[in-house]
Order: C-alpha cells, then structure tokens, then sequence
C-alpha cells in the first residue's frame, strides 16, 4: 500500500504531499523534512530505493523516488508494493503531467495544484492503484477540467442574471 506521495524541489521545499494515512500537520512536515534529507543526500549513481525514514514506519516501509531536473518524486510504500512497479508508476504520473502541461515544470505544480491533484486522484486513491494507463488518465483529466469549466461559466452566468435582477427591482421600487 502506498503510505504518502511526496513532491519537493531541489530546496526541499514540498510542492505537492500527499498522505493516505493519518498524522498530525507536525508530523507531516517531519516526514516530508525527513525524507527530503534521506534522499538529497544520495549520489545519483544509486538505486531509487531506500528504507523508510523512522518517523513513516522505518524499515517496514520503503521509500522510491525518481529526480527529475529540480523535482523528487518520492513515493512511500510498504513492503508489500513492488519497487519496480512504484518507478514505473512515477514514470507514468511524470509523463502525464507532462501531457497535461506540455512540458510540466516547477511552476505548473504551484499554479495548477488542483488539476495535479485531480491527476493523482485517477491514478491512485486511498493508497491503492486505481489506473496506470496514461491515456484514460489523461482523458480523465480533461473531462473533469471541461466539467469544472463549464460549472464556474454556470456560476458567472447565474450571478449576472442576478445583478441584472437586483438592478431591475432597484429600478421598480425607485420608480414607485
């Protein structure tokens, strides 16, 4: 079962954390500082798997983490997942937000938080593997955005029509 899905940048500052277990705030940034200085520290000519922090679980669960230009992609699990099939799938999460934002850097997490967050949602959900296929996810993704869309354009609508109302009663009752 996944535990957590971490991302954070080359400073160690979080872009996107995700928990399917329980922990106070306090404890989420603990993880997230712990496991930032677990994997920095690593040389790059070593494998992306690693033994948990002691505050995810220790040695019951394994950290899998993937470094993409100045974003780690850290994965925690336990030791049921399989290593190989958790890198695969930071692969497909990298290549779809690749898709979804042509080209997806830094910048694309901190603004589009929600549709990275909606992305995640159709891959996995409650710690458990929902979807691997990047095309259904990514069809997926738009619909929810075009749904999304079309509801705020229902809104600004509705709010038009009612100030166009509120004017026209303003009218009525100055003219009375």
């Amino acid at each position: 079962m996944i535990k957590a899905i971490l991302i954070f940048n080359n400073h160690g500052k979080p872009r996107l954390s995700k928990f399917y277990e329980h922990y106070t705030e306090d404890t989420e940034q603990q993880i997230i500082r712990e496991t930032f200085h677990l994997v920095s520290k690593r040389d790059e000519n070593i494998c992306n798997f690693l033994e948990g922090g002691l505050l995810i679980g220790g040695s019951e669960n394994k950290l899998i983490y993937r470094h993409y230009a100045t974003l780690y992609f850290v994965f925690c699990v336990d030791s049921s997942e399989s290593e190989l099939g958790i890198l695969d799938l930071i692969q497909v999460f990298v290549e779809t937000l690749d898709k979804c934002f042509e080209n997806v850097c830094e910048l694309d997490l901190i603004f589009h938080m929600d549709k990275v967050h909606n992305i995640l949602a159709e891959m996995v959900m409650g710690g458990m593997v929902l979807e691997t296929n990047m095309s259904e996810i990514i069809t997926q993704a738009e619909a929810h955005n075009k749904m999304e869309k079309s509801e705020s354009e229902e809104q600004v609508s509705v709010g038009f029509l009612a100030s166009a109302l509120d004017r026209k009663q303003r009218r009525c009752i100055v003219s009375v």
